[in-house]
């Protein structure tokens, strides 16, 4: 169970704070949640307790962790479908999975591609979406802001 003042990652969404936990009814019946602000933005989310695991909640990163998070976008041997379908599912499936390591080598993937073919509307999305959620955790660690975070992922992708 997680605590106010937790910092964690919420899948899909990036990383957040918990800055509460609060018990609601719904249809009648008591149920706790947990209110997580998320780094980016003012958005909060709430989020069943007892659906923790199933939307892949999870702390987030140690600071020893970085560096094998920035060797995986300097990585340039990944291997890639080049079927545009294939590749799109591999790549949602790995930014769903909630594993740092899973969105980094989408974001390094996906830079990549772009630099060498180009990306469609829909990867272009993708890509962006991943760097939004790899961004927002690195902040949380090393305590500082999505902008020098990019300079950082950026300084490994090239």
């Amino acid at each position: 169970m997680f605590n106010v003042g937790d910092r964690i990652v919420y899948p899909m969404h990036g990383a957040g704070v918990i800055v509460g936990i609060e018990q609601r009814n719904v249809s009648g019946i008591p149920e706790d949640y947990y209110i997580i602000k998320l780094t980016s933005g003012e958005m909060r989310v709430m989020i069943p307790v007892c659906n923790k695991d199933l939307v892949g909640l999870r702390e987030i990163i140690s600071k020893d962790e970085v560096d094998k998070v920035l060797e995986v976008l300097r990585n340039k041997d990944m291997e890639m479908s080049s079927n545009w379908n294939r590749r799109y599912r591999a790549n949602l499936e790995k930014i769903k999975s909630g594993s740092i390591y899973d969105v980094a080598e989408v974001v390094s993937s996906l830079s990549l591609r772009d630099r060498e073919k180009g990306l469609s509307t829909g990867e272009r999305k993708m890509l962006e979406n991943a760097k939004h959620i790899l961004y927002s955790e690195l902040a949380l660690v090393e305590n500082i802001d999505e902008e020098q975070v990019e300079l950082l992922v950026e300084g490994c992708l090239n």
